[in-house]
């Protein structure tokens, strides 16, 4: 029996648990993990940093020409880092700052247009999983399994915010709920690459499994896509 290296996209709403299980999908298969949203964060964090008008056409090609974005595998950890323009970034790009501007940043044609070629180019050699919001019908249209996740509101709002608060101890249940909402809003409606799931694309409801629950049945579906008659 011999396994094919296949690309596994998973994309779904905001605080679905995309990164876990992608993060665990990868270890588990020796597999690349890209964090598209990562990127979107960094270039958001870059054009905060840097003041620049997101409503400008030209501001926006000019600072994307000045952006350099890699993964870098950092010692003792779990996961890959996110690397700006040479400073590791991975944990200033969680903040909720970010988070709120991020979708806007994301919406932008010029914006998206140079993720997805970056995350394309990544993809070349196969054996990654990638998640993110256009994985599946974007980014990756032809990839062998595609995983759409979602999750009840309230349990998706709770999530984010055990997630926050241990950065943030001042952080609202509200404030959070809202910014899941507009997020949310952004994502499905902006004009380019809006959230959606793939015509073939499987659904995974974690509302009621545990991760571990969740992570064998993605398993199970991978394990249906690469294993191969010798």
């Amino acid at each position: 029996m011999t396994e094919k290296k296949i690309i596994i996209t998973i994309d779904g709403w905001s605080s679905c648990g995309k990164s876990t299980l992608a993060k665990q999908l990868a270890a588990k298969l020796k597999y690349t993990y890209i964090d598209s949203g990562a990127m979107y964060r960094a270039i958001t964090l870059y054009f905060l940093r840097n003041h620049v008008d997101w409503t400008d056409p030209k501001a926006v090609v000019q600072a994307l020409s000045e952006i350099h974005i890699e993964f870098s595998h950092i010692e003792g950890a779990k996961t890959n880092a996110i690397i700006l323009n040479g400073e590791n970034v991975e944990y200033l790009i969680r903040d909720l700052v970010v988070a709120e501007k991020v979708s806007e940043v994301a919406a932008i044609r010029e914006v998206r247009q140079y993720a997805v070629k970056q995350q394309q180019s990544l993809g070349n050699r196969k054996a990654i999983v990638m998640d993110g919001r256009d994985i599946g019908t974007v980014v990756f249209p032809n990839a062998e399994l595609k995983i759409f996740m979602t999750a009840d509101n309230a349990v998706r709002v709770e999530r984010r915010f055990r997630e926050l608060y241990e950065k943030n101890p001042n952080i609202s249940l509200e404030e959070v709920k809202n910014n899941l909402e507009m997020r949310d809003y952004i994502d499905s409606h902006r004009a380019i690459s809006p959230l959606r799931k793939a015509a073939d694309a499987i659904v995974l409801d974690n509302s009621n499994l545990t991760e571990q629950e969740q992570f064998q049945l993605a398993l199970k579906w991978v394990g249906e896509k690469i294993k191969l008659k010798a």
